[in-house]
């Protein structure tokens, strides 16, 4: 059995891409490591937990004696490494934590694989997921290609940067067989309601405000998640050592025309009149270093592998929707407890 360890899997796109790989390949051992923070819930993973070819870790990548024991032990053919902090706002409140997990957690996995793998590199692979955000910010026009130089704004991204360079490095000076991915904003089921659209989506189902920033002008490209587990699929499997490969939606959106139509397709599955919840938008102070717009071109994934998004923005929307209001129950157990403090500390004094 090929056994491939994938990181930060219960969290939103890695209990995606866990779920996706324990169902469509029974002959890979697929291992979970997840150091259960506020956004890894195993509840995003009840539907495979009892699968042969699935089993939970507890770990955190920042213990590089832990992660090269777990190499020995184990002897992974490949790693799949998602497990981050991900949250601009967290990363300028609180940047230690990002360098720690997303810096120095990644290098201690290069390290246990170089160590462990020692050279006898056919059949293996450590392929990094990343995202857009390294490549900084884009005018009104443009898009990040694959060698698109690095601009990073914020602790987060800067954080995610110097990961791809380090993963790049080891390619390099070592040998290790690695592949980069990196992607534009995810959404769809099991995301921690920090981020943008299920935050939103709560709000308005709970009548609370939906804190925008500055005008709602930023320009976000949006892919469906599955979508995003299905592109880094086709990756694993078919991109060669060295390449980095950019995954992106092309649905641009301004922030204020998304929330409209998060605020549109809310109210009418809640049977409201049309702008119901319009008043609810609320515009707060223009987050710092913040970046005006990204967007993704994903032309060499799609000509040189055949990825391409299944879904366009409002069918993903609709589906998106339908899921947090038929997983009330879930919504609620993620937010409450520390998560109503940290809300209103990032937006109750704005």
């Amino acid at each position: 059995m090929k056994k491939i360890l994938i990181t930060g899997a219960a969290g939103f796109i890695g209990s995606h891409v866990a779920r996706l790989f324990v169902n469509k390949y029974p002959d890979y051992h697929i291992y979970n490591l997840d150091k259960l923070t506020y956004a890894g819930n195993l509840e995003n993973l009840k539907d495979i937990e009892h699968k042969p070819n699935y089993t939970f870790i507890k770990g955190d990548i920042v213990d590089g004696n832990f992660m090269l024991e777990l190499f020995k032990q184990h002897r992974f053919d490949a790693v799949i490494h998602l497990a981050a902090e991900s949250h601009v706002d967290r990363s300028i409140d609180k940047p230690m934590e990002f360098i720690m997990t997303n810096i120095v957690g990644t290098v201690n996995l290069l390290n246990a694989a170089k160590a462990v793998w020692d050279g006898q590199y056919k059949g293996k692979r450590f392929y990094h997921v990343s995202t857009d955000e390294v490549y900084g910010s884009l005018g009104e026009e443009g898009y990040f290609y694959e060698d698109t130089a690095y601009d990073p704004h914020s602790p987060y991204s800067a954080s995610k940067a110097s990961s791809d360079h380090l993963v790049r490095a080891y390619h390099d000076t070592y040998g290790l067989p690695v592949i980069i991915s990196n992607c534009s904003n995810n959404y769809g089921p099991n995301q921690f309601p920090e981020k943008l659209i299920p935050l939103f989506i709560n709000n308005i189902c709970n009548n609370k405000p939906l804190p925008v920033y500055g005008k709602g002008e930023n320009v976000r490209d949006w892919l469906y998640v599955v979508d995003h587990a299905q592109a880094i699929d086709v990756i694993f499997h078919g991109g060669e050592n060295g390449e980095t490969f950019n995954i992106g939606g092309h649905n641009e959106w301004k922030n204020i025309d998304l929330i409209r139509v998060l605020i549109r397709v809310v109210d009418r599955k809640l049977g409201r009149a049309p702008g119901t919840s319009d008043k609810l938008i609320t515009f707060v102070t223009d987050r710092a270093g913040h970046d005006l717009r990204y967007a993704i071109d994903s032309t060499k994934l799609q000509q040189k592998l055949g990825w391409k998004p299944s879904l366009q923005f409002e069918k993903g929307i609709e589906l998106t929707v339908d899921w947090y209001l038929n997983n009330q129950e879930w919504l609620e157990s993620v937010t409450s407890g520390n998560y109503q403090k940290y809300y209103e500390e990032m937006y109750g004094n704005r």
